[in-house]
């Protein structure tokens, strides 16, 4: 007997390691020291020390039963990048700059290429996010797992100077709403996804006219990485007032989340397009709009507050880095919460 024919492959994790580098070595910052496959990650705070007042920022988050799609698609490439989505927007809504990320693997059996591939979308999303992969683990867990399945989660760190971080603090009534267009469902409300529509490869190769795709197309689009657009914003000169990436929960309870007592959030419905996709969820699983809201995007990854006179700066510096802002709304005086009207 020997650890392989317990059903670990130690040979197969070296020559995953190795499928991985050409994808590590696309997300390299200089701060990054040493290599690959070492016990740790080395990253650099020399550009840090010179910030007045720098504050670390970390977020962790796994991409949930999305990963089912992957696995049913045969498809691994993209949800890596949901996987940095998810940590890396979170760092960004308080003002962060995304330094480096680690993601871990737990797998039934390791596939050498598969793993490559998830990989390839993990440094993708590194790289839209400006980021650093200097580390992660592979984990083999025969017995726990099904061969042919796995999870996925990751964990970044982030700076920011301590009087730049967003923290809400200062929103006013009458600041404005601007919404930043999501890909589509992004990687929340899989599970009731997975009640709505039946999780078969025929039914996710199923082409729908209104979605100008097939639903398994559709559903697995990546999470938009937010840092960039935020970035943009700040340089642009305009001081982000309140922020809130809007995840699981909806708008009704991450919309909350970014504001103070006293200040209320009007969002007007019809301020934006709203997907197709979530039509169509609401029409097949015959879900109430409301718990639409309370559970999906509805096509806005994010929502930041600005200055009125800060509109214009913003709707461009957002434009300029790819991404598609709408005026959605605007702060009231009131209980803290959010009215969708």
């Amino acid at each position: 007997m020997d650890y392989k024919k317990s059903g670990v492959d130690i040979e197969a994790g070296y020559r995953s390691v190795e499928l991985m580098k050409e994808h590590v070595k696309r997300t390299m910052r200089p701060e990054v020291l040493g290599g690959l496959g070492g016990f740790s990650g080395a990253f650099s705070l020399k550009a840090v020390k010179d910030m007045e007042h720098p504050v670390l920022l970390s977020g962790t988050d796994g991409v949930g039963t999305k990963i089912k799609l992957a696995f049913l698609m045969d498809r691994h490439d993209t949800i890596g990048i949901d996987c940095v989505a998810m940590c890396v927007n979170d760092v960004a809504t308080a003002g962060g700059e995304p330094l480096f990320f680690l993601d871990y693997i737990a797998c039934g059996k390791n596939y050498p290429e598969k793993i490559a591939s998830i990989v390839s979308g993990v440094s993708e999303g590194c790289r839209q996010a400006g980021c650093a992969l200097i580390g992660g683990e592979t984990a083999e867990h025969p017995d726990l797992m099904p061969e042919d399945e796995y999870d996925l989660a990751g964990f970044t760190v982030g700076v920011a100077e301590e009087k730049e971080i967003i923290t809400g603090a200062d929103v006013k009534e009458n600041d404005v709403l601007v919404g930043l267009a999501s890909s589509g469902v992004h990687s929340n409300g899989f599970s009731l996804i997975r009640k709505i529509f039946p999780m078969t490869r025929e039914a996710l190769d199923t082409y729908y006219e209104e979605l100008g795709a097939t639903l398994g197309e559709t559903l697995l689009a990546p999470t938009r990485i937010y840092v960039k657009a935020l970035k943009s914003v700040k340089e642009a000169g305009v001081r982000i007032l309140a922020c809130s990436h809007i995840t699981g929960g909806g708008f009704y309870e991450n919309i909350p989340r970014m504001l103070p007592e006293g200040k209320h959030a009007v969002i007007e419905k019809n301020s934006y397009p709203v997907p197709p996709v979530f039509a169509l969820m609401a029409k097949e699983g015959q879900v109430e709009e409301q718990m639409m809201y309370n559970t999906y995007n509805m096509g806005l990854g994010m929502v930041l507050a600005v200055s009125p006179s800060d509109v214009d700066k913003t709707m461009e510096a957002v434009k300029a880095a790819g991404e598609t802002p709408y005026i959605v709304g605007k702060i009231t005086n009131g209980k803290k919460g959010v009215t969708l009207c």
